[in-house]
């Protein structure tokens, strides 16, 4: 039976409580110590703790799927139909946690506050403030809101790499919409990848008791420090099995620092495309490694190529670090601001080599319209090729591609369609799209058709 990973915000429903029998509570009662030593206890650190974790509450809309025809908007143009479709409202709930009580900074996840029209947040005072929403990075599920509030409690950082497997941690945040609760555990893994949740993965696995609305949600240490922010379980069953996954703190708050600055996370690249080494792929090399990452592709003119890295070199290191997956090299190189510079390790035919890097700005070619919109789904967008310019030309962004009864399908859009514009900017080029795109719950969007042209209006 295949497993489920499962996000942890929590769709608004109703809940059944099983209440204890009075029997069973007595069970729950324990003495104050025992041979004069006091019980071992969380309660201090809890207390210094939980008002730095908040409740949120996200409302949105969704649009109602209608009958194929009122989706064409020549068809709805030609019989003079209403432009607006059908939309049904969205609601759900999660958890943040207060990183910067000077500026209100909250931390939480993407999907807990995704196409939200408002966002509330509960303190655990009883205080409910409005949110703005500063930015959010699809790729990795964090997201950065802000509340306007006075005398909050903020969550010191911890370093996520200092982590080891059996240290103990508990989770805080506001499971099945019950108010905030704490659970305990230990680290149970580091480092999970390929997992599928997210486009960026190097989760913190635990024990520590995880449910649906606690994402977003505080992974502290015993001293109370944040270590990492609460994402996803694994589900076979559909409830909670003890497989949970949290965020690196480090890697949340290396995003924070891009979405505070910049609303958006800026990556690089060094060209290269890199892939686990198995133990036949490194027989078939010469190197005697039971795991690692070689290098399968290079971009021309990338810093890879100007770096004298070569197709077949195995990544050793990664400024000074072990390397031991491809998962690794990409979310190391995805996480640094562009401009940084890279010492790479790598092993060469019996050599060991040394190379420096800087990060460089992505080019993007191809452009899944699920990473700029929800109802971009489906399509996929890559620079508008010279040949299909007219003559003077030069806005325009190609839709390559759009698979039939999507999102984007249904939005109206079709294979060779072209971009013109977004929220009235004037696209050139894919970037340009990604970033007029950024962040916006709603998308108007100037389409060319040939001949003829057309608004979309996404929301």
């Amino acid at each position: 039976m295949p497993h489920t990973v499962r996000r942890t915000s929590l769709p608004i429903t109703l809940l059944l409580v099983l209440l204890i029998s009075p029997a069973t509570a007595l069970f729950a009662s324990l003495p104050a110590g025992v041979n004069g030593q006091p019980l071992p206890t969380l309660a201090p650190m809890l207390a210094e703790t939980t008002p730095a974790v908040v409740n949120i509450a996200a409302t949105g809309h969704v649009n109602v799927r209608q009958n194929p025809l009122m989706l064409d908007p020549f068809f709805r143009h030609f019989f003079a139909l209403p432009q607006q479709p059908r939309r049904q409202q969205t609601q759900s709930l999660g958890s943040g946690v207060i990183v910067d009580a000077a500026h209100g900074y909250v931390l939480t996840n993407n999907h807990v506050i995704e196409q939200a029209d408002k966002i509330s947040v509960k303190l655990r005072d009883g205080r409910i403030f409005d949110a703005k929403l500063l930015g959010t990075d699809k790729e990795s599920d964090i997201a950065v809101i802000q509340i306007p509030a006075q005398k909050l409690t903020a969550l010191p950082l911890a370093d996520s790499e200092s982590l080891r497997v059996g240290d103990f941690v508990v989770a805080i945040g506001n499971p099945f919409g019950l108010g905030q609760t704490v659970t305990s555990g230990i680290v149970s893994a580091l480092g999970r990848t390929n997992l599928g949740i997210e486009g960026y993965e190097d989760f913190i696995q635990t024990d520590a008791s995880i449910n649906p609305g606690n994402s977003g949600g505080a992974l502290v240490n015993l001293r109370g420090e944040l270590v990492g922010i609460n994402t996803a379980i694994l589900a076979p069953s559909g409830g909670n099995v003890g497989i949970g996954f949290a965020i690196p703190i480090n890697m949340a708050d290396s995003i924070m620092q891009q979405l505070v600055e910049h609303g958006e996370v800026r990556r690089g690249q060094l060209g290269i495309t890199a892939q686990d080494l198995t133990p036949e792929l490194a027989a078939a090399i010469g190197i005697k490694r039971n795991s690692g990452t070689v290098i399968s592709r290079i971009q021309a003119a990338s810093p890879a190529a100007r770096g004298k890295l070569q197709v077949g070199d195995v990544i050793l290191e990664i400024d000074g670090k072990p390397v031991s997956n491809s998962g690794e090299v990409r979310n190391r190189v995805g996480l640094l601001r562009v401009g940084s510079r890279v010492e790479m390790t790598v092993w060469r035919d019996g050599k060991v080599l040394h190379r420096s890097l800087v990060i460089e700005p992505n080019k993007l070619e191809r452009l899944a319209g699920a990473k700029l919109h929800y109802q971009l789904a489906g399509a996929t967008f890559s620079n508008l090729p010279e040949a299909l310019r007219r003559p003077g030309q030069t806005e325009g962004v190609l839709v390559d591609g759009v698979a039939p009864d999507s999102p984007a399908w249904r939005a109206s859009l079709r294979k060779n369609d072209i971009i013109l514009s977004a929220n009235r900017r004037t696209l050139r080029s894919l970037d340009d799209f990604r970033q007029a795109a950024q962040g916006q719950r709603k998308l108007l969007i100037n389409v060319q058709r040939g001949d003829g042209a057309m608004f979309i209006l996404l929301q």
